[in-house]
């Protein structure tokens, strides 16, 4: 499965929130810092489909605002 996620970074509360079918918002609180922000996006992603963290792969925008995520 292939999500589009839109990621803000520097959040107060870590969230995320379904826009529709494949496209989510993702509040982290980490900067985009040496991948700090993907570290963040990938567990609370993990955790909010109950799943673990090594099924995640960002396929593309490591370094956007807006990436292409694949939960295998």
């Amino acid at each position: 499965m292939k999500i589009t996620v839109k990621v803000k970074t520097k959040s107060k509360v870590q969230d995320v929130k379904k826009i529709d079918e494949n496209n989510y918002r993702v509040c982290v609180k980490e900067a985009p810092v040496d991948g700090k922000a993907n570290k963040a996006l990938i567990k609370i992603i993990a955790k909010y489909f109950k799943i673990s963290s090594s099924r995640i792969i960002i396929i593309s925008g490591e370094t956007s605002r807006q990436k292409i995520i694949e939960i295998i």
